[in-house]
């Protein structure tokens, strides 16, 4: 049975943590961690590392940085479970790549396609940004609606949305 996972939660709600468990929980027999993250600097590094360290040897990485939907139409296979996180540096590195909203703006049908269409269980993770303040320039603002729109659009494809606040999962849809 292929199953449609949205975690989301606020920076260090412990949404990864909790959606490399629920991923791990689900039957498949190939385990695919699809990653976005492009470390910069020593810190963030240093995270990719100790996110690397949860996973069991059964996971298999693909980084997609940005040819996510293209990722996910590729691994999301019957019988199998993919995981991405997450979302948030997904719209950063396009946003980073492409200079401008419009053209991050299309990807998201494309990924909203490729949710909707993969065979397989699949657990997408992203920050929820909805709660936080207003920030005090255009990019970042236009940063904080591109990841808005997204969340959106996969809540609505997925089959079961859990919110993490403070290490607790809480269920808000399915």
């Amino acid at each position: 049975m292929n199953h449609k996972v949205f975690v989301i939660g606020g920076c260090r709600s412990g949404k990864s943590n909790h959606a490399l468990k629920l991923a791990e929980k689900m039957s498949g027999d190939e385990k695919v961690f699809i990653a976005t993250c492009v470390p910069q600097d020593d810190e963030m590094r240093q995270r990719v590392t100790n996110h690397q360290k949860k996973r069991s040897r059964l996971w298999k990485t693909v980084e997609a940085p940005l040819q996510l939907p293209q990722a996910i139409m590729e691994n999301a296979k019957m019988e199998g479970v993919v995981l991405v996180d997450c979302l948030t540096l997904w719209i950063n590195n396009l946003l980073m790549e492409n200079e401008g909203a419009l053209s991050v703006e299309h990807q998201i049908p494309k990924l909203v396609d490729a949710v909707e269409s993969a065979d397989g269980s699949l657990v997408l993770v992203s920050n929820e940004v909805g709660t936080g303040i207003v920030p005090e320039n255009q990019l970042a603002r236009v940063y904080r609606d591109l990841i808005g729109s997204v969340n959106q659009a996969i809540a609505s494809s997925a089959d079961r949305v859990i919110w993490v606040v403070a290490g607790i999962a809480v269920t808000i849809k399915g």
